[in-house]
């Protein structure tokens, strides 16, 4: 055998230590996953996921309106993971009733599947996909809004109320609270065009101040922009609802009665065939103290049933403690869309 050649043999050596150095200078820990988990650095959420703050019990998302009826999602959630969803409402009557029997459980799936709102739309259920899709991420922002209260920070929360629907446009208010005070109240939404944009210009810095001075919904309504100031007060009256327990005062959360275990909470607006159905609840010590309908269908027969129907539902709720109450008779509709809105409340406070 021939001998390889001295200096043969230290070109080759060199080669393969500044090959080495190459390969341990290409490696990057903190690209890698895995180091990254190692280090205590978690990799960051996907938009829209389910939040892993703990999250427990139910969350009902905002009513989406298609052009074929509402899409409304509830979702079961433990440790911060959709275990159950479902649609408490659907497109129905005619050939919604078909396509709706047909998506709903393959979306139903897809959301727990995905923990996330990104999920695939149902061939030929476009539109109750897209709303379906909607309220799904409503429930998940209620989630993660809920999440963060519970990390006890005490830092500033952000809510933003229901929009309500006046004679002149929509009103919607945000509200910032600290420390279980209003530090920050705008609307978002307000009466525009015409006339409006001068009522809205001046009444609604009043009723912004008005709504920190207060720390609560209990606001007189400004002169000459009375419409305004219902719509405002009742977006105002729903934000606070979305204040957690725990997550600020009483006096914020519109008990107004200094005790920490009361909280007010407004359900969803439920819509039926003959008007739109809301219910607010007082909850204290785990128990409903008072429930009333801050809408119920109107006009024509309907006051008549509503005038009815409406406090016998209430009795009945308060003394259920919980949404499964019997329907009152002749009012059907009624009866379903307050159990539909009574749950939605319940629901805000995991009850």
């Amino acid at each position: 055998m021939r001998k390889s050649h001295p200096v043969r043999r230290a070109v080759l050596a060199g080669a393969a230590t500044v090959s080495g150095i190459v390969l341990l200078l290409s490696l990057k820990p903190a690209s890698d996953p895995g180091s990254a988990q190692a280090a205590g650095q978690a990799p960051p959420a996907a938009a829209g996921q389910a939040p892993q703050g703990g999250v427990n019990g139910a969350v009902t998302g905002d009513a989406a309106q298609t052009q074929y009826g509402a899409v409304q999602v509830r979702l079961t959630m433990a440790n911060g993971k959709i275990t159950q969803a479902e649609a408490v409402q659907a497109p129905k009557g005619g050939r919604s009733d078909q396509i709706t029997a047909s998506s709903v459980p393959r979306l139903n799936q897809a959301a727990v599947a995905a923990q996330s709102a990104e999920i695939d739309a149902v061939s030929g259920a476009t539109y109750t996909s897209a709303g379906y899709k909607k309220s799904l991420q409503s429930a998940l922002d209620k989630a993660k809004a809920s999440a963060g209260s519970q990390q006890g920070s005490g830092g500033a929360q952000t809510l933003t109320g229901d929009v309500a629907q006046t004679q002149y446009g929509p009103v919607q208010v945000r509200v910032t609270v600290a420390g279980g005070k209003i530090t920050k109240a705008e609307a978002v939404q307000a009466p525009k065009g015409g006339r409006s944009d001068q009522i809205t210009s001046s009444s609604v810095p009043r009723l912004n101040q008005a709504a920190v001075a207060a720390g609560n919904a209990d606001i007189d309504a400004v002169s000459g922009a009375t419409y305004t100031s219902a719509g405002y007060k009742k977006s105002l009256q729903s934000a606070l609802d979305k204040a957690p327990a725990g997550g600020g005062s009483s006096q914020a959360a519109g008990s107004g009665g200094g005790q920490a275990a009361t909280q007010t909470l407004t359900g969803s607006v439920a819509q039926t065939q003959y008007g739109p159905v809301q219910v607010r609840v007082t909850v204290a010590g785990g128990k409903i103290t008072k429930a009333e309908a801050v809408q119920a269908p109107k006009g024509g027969r309907s006051d008549q049933i509503t005038s009815s129907s409406v406090p016998r539902l209430n009795q009945a709720a308060v003394a259920a403690g919980n949404a499964q109450i019997d329907a009152v008779s002749g009012a059907t509709y009624t009866s379903a869309g307050y159990k539909q809105s009574l749950q939605s409340a319940l629901d805000q406070a995991g009850g």
